[in-house]
């Protein structure tokens, strides 16, 4: 009985000396896209963080590979802090070992929002188009549709949405983590204070101030650019002149077009396509992400959109980037269940 229980010890430990040893590894690369010409400045060559899985460089094994979007303020530099919970759900089981992508899409207004603006760049087919051949190219990837997942957090998080429904043919299954910007809610509408705040800014200097004022030229960079407009060359769908209220149905209609909330009934057969749907939100997270987040999945039951929704317990950035968090505790298990590893 005593030798039985050594080599019980003896095994255990061994687990657990090999879940802690082995690790994945982060390459960080770069592409240059054509996609991303503009005459603003913005970079053409981009960043991209790889994370390959324990053991990539011995083998000859090919991967599936999770594509993550940050968020607005992010980048690709968010992959080294995150390698450890990656090396964890490996380890632990929650997931078999995979690639994970995250491209630097931070612009000199701080996010792409992963959208085709034409004057600031064509960011969603740099991602659909150069990164996805890019990483099949170079990198033992499983390059198939079925072995493709995209996922993100906050402006990731609508970046993969949006994307995912756009183009099933190349990403077959999605997890949107707190996603943003789906819908004009709260501090994005017409009567919250950021219109009134960004009608009296005009310039650089007084837009650093702020928050809410910095996404909606990001949003109108994104969706409404405008080479002839200067300071911040967008157009808003919202201002205000003399205290009065403004609307700019053009401007307004083009945001509606980037936001999938306005824009699902245009994708129904993309979506029942997908192999899997879901979003989650955090119950504590603010407003404006709780109630878009509660609309744009009543809307998907409406449309007959089989997915998963969930609120959880949370802000909306906490209990996400923890061992025990959303990533390796739903985000990776659920890709785990879907993507196909062979």
């Amino acid at each position: 009985m005593k030798a039985f229980l050594k080599i019980i010890v003896v095994v255990l430990t061994f687990n657990v000396t090999d879940a802690q040893t082995l690790k994945g590894t982060i390459v960080i690369d770069s592409i240059y896209s054509e996609n991303l010409v503009n005459d603003f400045e913005e970079k053409t060559t981009r960043e991209v963080a790889v994370y390959l899985p324990p053991n990539y460089e011995q083998g000859t094994k090919k991967y599936p590979v999770i594509y993550f979007l940050h968020g607005f303020y992010g980048d690709h530099t968010m992959l080294e802090p995150m390698t450890e919970i990656l090396d964890f759900a490996i380890a632990t089981k929650r997931i078999r070992p995979f690639i994970l992508v995250i491209p630097n899409q931070k612009t000199t207004y701080e996010g792409s929002f992963y959208s085709n603006s034409g004057v600031f760049g064509n960011w969603e087919d740099f991602t659909v188009k150069d990164l996805v051949a890019y990483m099949d190219m170079k990198y033992r990837t499983l390059a198939k549709k079925e072995s493709r997942g995209i996922t993100g957090h906050s402006m990731g998080g609508y970046g993969a949405l949006n994307i995912a429904m756009k183009h099933p043919d190349v990403f077959n299954t999605v997890y949107a983590i707190s996603p943003g910007a789906l819908a004009i809610v709260r501090e994005y509408g017409p009567n919250s204070d950021t219109f009134k705040e960004l009608a009296e800014i005009s310039t650089y200097e007084a837009l650093e101030k702020t928050y809410f004022g910095k996404v909606m030229v990001a949003f109108g960079r994104s969706w409404s650019p405008n080479s002839d407009n200067p300071p911040f060359y967008c157009d808003f769908p919202f201002d205000y002149e003399d205290g009065a209220l403004v609307i700019n149905q053009k401007t307004l209609k083009k945001w509606h077009e980037n936001m999938p909330f306005y824009t699902l009934e245009n994708y129904i057969d993309n979506l029942k396509s997908l192999k899997a749907i879901k979003m989650d939100w955090g119950r504590n997270a603010g407003e404006r992400f709780t109630q878009q987040c509660k609309m744009f999945s009543l809307k998907l039951e409406n449309l007959g959109i089989k997915h998963f929704a969930e609120e959880y317990i949370g802000t909306h950035v906490n209990n996400i980037y923890t061992k025990e968090g959303r990533i390796p505790q739903q985000v990776l298990p659920f890709f785990e269940y879907y993507l196909e590893f062979h």
